[in-house]
């Protein structure tokens, strides 16, 4: 079965920065897509980052040109390294694969509005000072 295992949340100021990693295994596919979501308390799911197995990318709207997404595939591992972070990145990260035929941009409203596909537990970040 898929597995997917975040790691890297905790605390950090306003302004710092994060990587998070997120273990895959078992996808179903050799062609896939893996994303990074968010969810604030009290809020709905949003579309982070994703990367494709070709490697082409795409960040959100909010989070472009702090945040980048990039993935190690000899390690199974996605990251989402988070620069200049502040209290609004507040939340619990998640990490997400998906059906190929739904493809890359498919992070930024269908998967996180239907959550769709494979999700891990999740990991905190927390930006306070």
């Amino acid at each position: 079965q898929v597995n997917l295992v975040e790691s890297g949340g905790g605390s950090v100021p306003p302004g710092g920065s994060m990587r998070l990693s997120c273990e895959y295994s078992n996808l179903p596919s050799s062609d896939y897509y893996l994303g990074w979501f968010r969810q604030h308390p009290g809020k709905a799911l949003e579309g982070v980052a994703a990367i494709g197995s070709s490697g082409r990318t795409s960040h959100s709207d909010s989070v472009e040109g702090r945040f980048t997404i990039s993935k190690d595939t000899a390690a199974n591992t996605v990251f989402l390294q988070m620069d200049m972070l502040s209290p609004e990145d507040t939340g619990m990260y998640f990490c997400a694969t998906w059906w190929p035929s739904l493809g890359l941009k498919a992070y930024k409203l269908y998967v996180p509005n239907g959550h769709v596909g494979f999700w891990g537990q999740g990991t905190q970040v927390t930006v306070s000072s």
